[in-house]
């Protein structure tokens, strides 16, 4: 069904996001799995990009941050 594969999917995109923790320690993605919290927009700010954000998307707190 179309709710088990949007499970499966969340679950194994978290796992990815798990792994990048570990490669990028500094932005916590462990915790946020790559939203844009208040605590990931302030690592962004602190650090900057790293290979794996989108810079397609906008956030407001960081145009104003940076």
């Amino acid at each position: 069904s179309i709710a088990a594969a949007s499970i499966v999917a969340k679950v194994i995109r978290d796992r990815v996001m798990e792994k990048y923790d570990k490669k990028f320690p500094e932005y916590d993605f462990a915790k946020h799995k790559g939203y844009p919290t208040k605590q990931h927009i302030e690592a962004i700010q602190r650090h900057g990009f790293c290979e794996i954000h989108r810079r397609s998307f906008k956030i407001k707190q960081l145009a104003q941050g940076q």
